[in-house]
């Protein structure tokens, strides 16, 4: 049977990109962290990372692993704080950031079941794409991706954020599909400016068996929000690269299509943020164990995968 600190080492090291970012959120050395890694790869008889100097990535192995053994592990890790923590009925305000397309899409929809269940808490959300400083701000919460980990605060992998290739049926209507991000060059690209840098976003693709390559899109038409280039895309204006979440509803509806499915980026996590504290007030605590069981029962993670489809 597998440790606690093996499982650990594992899933925080695919959640963080590598062994060193594992290791500083863990405690522990980068060369324990590996050997805790090597020492599961060896039990299980299966490679779960794809390793070189300067990156670390997912096998498909590994990828199917991750998704099965999360939820068991953040179990564990739920009940553990659940005995640590104050047993006190949740109530006040609970302050929530998250981005408009995802938190409309998936936060929302919660709302009411965690309403009946916690009837004492009061909602006070933010929906905006940008990046909050939770303590500074007052914000027990924050769902989203790639936030610079303040001191103080955790970060809980949700699900993974994959970028995918996607267009309108109408626009690919009579053209020949790509088979590889190369091929998407051809034809009109829906970008996206960084606010951050002011630069368009570049990605390099990844397939199944671990090899890369660039996808260059024509700036045919450049936005600075991910729900304008879906928009577009929807509307036939040309192909774009997206979020797994992002693209779900309107793949789900046939409104858009996956271009070379085998191929996407991966862009880090989808995670909660909270702050760190020896005693989590009583409605941070329902609404973390709240939307982690929900993503785990809605399968989320699954869905949010696009080295799966």
């Amino acid at each position: 049977m597998e440790t606690l600190a093996n499982l650990e080492s594992f899933v925080r090291s695919a959640e963080l990109g590598g062994f060193s970012a594992a290791a500083r959120q863990l405690g522990l050395t980068p060369a324990a962290v590996s050997r805790n890694v090597a020492l599961l790869e060896k039990n299980l008889g299966t490679r779960l990372f794809h390793r070189s100097t300067r990156k670390l990535t997912l096998t498909e192995s590994g990828e199917r692993f991750l998704i099965g053994v999360r939820e068991h592990l953040e179990g564990l890790q739920s009940a553990i704080s659940e005995v640590a923590s104050d047993h006190g009925e949740p109530a006040g305000v609970l302050k929530v950031s998250v981005a408009l397309a995802f938190g409309m899409e998936y936060l929302l929809p919660l709302l009411p079941g965690f309403m009946e269940q916690f009837p004492q808490v009061r909602i006070d959300w933010q929906f905006e794409n940008r990046q909050v400083d939770l303590i500074a701000e007052g914000i027990d919460a924050a769902i989203g991706g790639g936030f610079d980990l303040a001191q103080g605060v955790v970060a809980r992998a949700l699900a993974p954020a994959h970028i995918i290739a996607v267009a309108a049926p109408s626009y690919m209507k009579g053209s020949r599909h790509p088979t590889t991000p190369e091929d998407l060059k051809s034809f009109d690209g829906i970008v996206m400016r960084s606010a951050r840098t002011g630069r368009i976003r570049q990605w390099t693709l990844r397939d199944v068996e671990g090899t890369t390559q660039s996808a260059e899109l024509k700036h045919t038409l450049v936005f600075n929000d991910p729900a304008a280039m879906t928009r577009a895309a929807v509307l036939g204006l040309g192909v774009t690269m997206i979020a797994m979440p992002d693209a779900l509803p309107f793949l789900e509806r046939g409104e858009l299509v996956r271009l070379i499915p085998r191929w996407y980026a991966d862009a880090g996590s989808i995670s909660l943020y909270y702050a760190s504290r020896a005693l989590m007030p009583a409605k941070t605590r329902a609404f973390v164990g709240y939307v982690t069981g929900e993503f785990q029962r809605q399968r989320l993670a699954e869905r949010f995968a696009g080295s799966l489809g």
